[in-house]
């Protein structure tokens, strides 16, 4: 079956019957010893079901960037070939992100720095729609970017973005607009690591890691995609739910007066306390946050939470909203939350924590026959 341990994971019973508990015994060393090395024998390889669930309501989430992660950490990333189908998603992303800042100005009433990037900023909608159209980033309107970018109100306006939608990897493409601009640009891993893409419907990854083959769900996160999650439910091995630490001042990009952590608590409420997932394993993935150590000194957590009283710190603000997630379990006595703080776009840091994962999957599975 999908998500649960096949082979001999199946016949706890069978093997007590038939051969007693010296057997039985001999069989969970075995497995103790499979445990501590972290690799299972290529006959008794587990199919598992992990889907990722997104927290934020929103359109572009962390369950995508897991999910590109592991294909990069897991499958060997991404061929030349496959890195040049994401050079339009590339250019589509950096002239959105600068489009929203421009917006936004407008409706902050911030002025240009120089007032002549008024003509630029009425140039750069002119020529984005047929650029984005064609999938290419034209030397004219890389140059109407890089000036617009350059601008004092435009990065004044850039460090209010909390007060409108921005792409988390806007001031990483535009800073490297130069590169990216180049007519034989090829985007590297990292650069299909930050794109954006709308997750509708379900994303299936498949790879294999301690020989344990994956299969990983990027389902929507966004509300109107919720309905389509149904049918992964049943059976799945374990569940990632990512959140972005670093939403936790914004709002939804669909609903501007919910609270977009607030949002995601709701959801791993519902997620964590499902009586589908009794059995079911629960990673949480606390993420971006890079984005979140740097934001948190200058955008206080009581946006998110008024009561709280702590400093305005990594560490103590981190731990306090893990704390927030972890109090919605409602079978503490019988069921753990697995959570890991993590910065998807570091892979290093991913692959430790699918590491972290995958032991708790085969661990679980061996607790689930009785040979752990």
């Amino acid at each position: 079956m999908v998500g649960k341990a096949v082979g001999i994971f199946c016949i706890r019973g069978e093997l007590l019957q038939v051969c007693g508990k010296a057997v039985l015994l001999a069989l969970q060393a075995i497995f103790s010893s499979i445990w501590e090395m972290g690799i299972i024998p290529t006959e008794w390889k587990t199919l598992l079901s992990v889907p990722i669930w997104k927290g934020k309501g929103e359109r572009l989430d962390c369950g995508y960037y897991t999910a590109l992660c592991a294909r990069i950490i897991h499958e060997d990333g991404y061929s030349e070939e496959e890195c040049k189908q994401y050079r339009a998603v590339v250019y589509s992303n950096t002239i959105q992100s600068i489009m929203a800042i421009i917006k936004a100005m407008a409706n902050l009433k911030i002025d240009f720095g120089d007032t002549s990037r008024a003509d630029d900023a009425r140039q750069l909608f002119a020529l984005s729609s047929a650029a984005e159209e064609q999938g290419i980033m034209p030397d004219d309107l890389a140059n109407v970017i890089r000036r617009l970018w350059a601008d004092s109100g435009v990065q004044g306006c850039f460090t209010r973005s909390r007060e409108y939608q921005l792409n988390d990897s806007a001031a990483y493409y535009l800073n490297d607009l130069e590169r990216i601009a180049k007519a034989d640009y090829i985007p590297t891993q990292q650069d299909v690591l930050r794109t954006r893409v709308k997750t509708t419907g379900i994303v299936e990854t498949h790879f294999t890691f301690k020989e344990l083959h994956f299969k990983m769900f990027d389902v929507g996160g966004q509300r109107s995609e919720r309905k389509k999650w149904i049918h992964c439910f049943e059976g799945v091995t374990a569940i990632i739910f990512c959140v972005a630490l670093s939403a936790y001042d914004l709002v939804l990009a669909e609903d501007e007066e919910m609270n977009r952590m607030h949002e995601s608590m709701k959801l791993f409420d519902s997620i964590c306390n499902n009586k589908w997932f009794t059995d079911t394993s629960i990673i949480l993935f606390l993420n971006k946050k890079d984005l979140f150590e740097e934001k948190i000194t200058r955008s206080p957590l009581t946006i998110c939470f008024p009561e709280y009283s702590g400093a305005n710190k990594y560490e103590e603000a981190a731990s306090y909203i893990q704390t927030k997630f972890e109090d919605l379990n409602k079978r503490k006595d019988s069921k753990e939350i697995y959570t890991h703080f993590t910065c998807a776009t570091d892979t290093k840091n991913v692959q430790f924590v699918f590491d972290a994962v995958t032991d708790v999957i085969i661990k679980n599975n061996l607790k689930d026959c009785g040979l752990f």
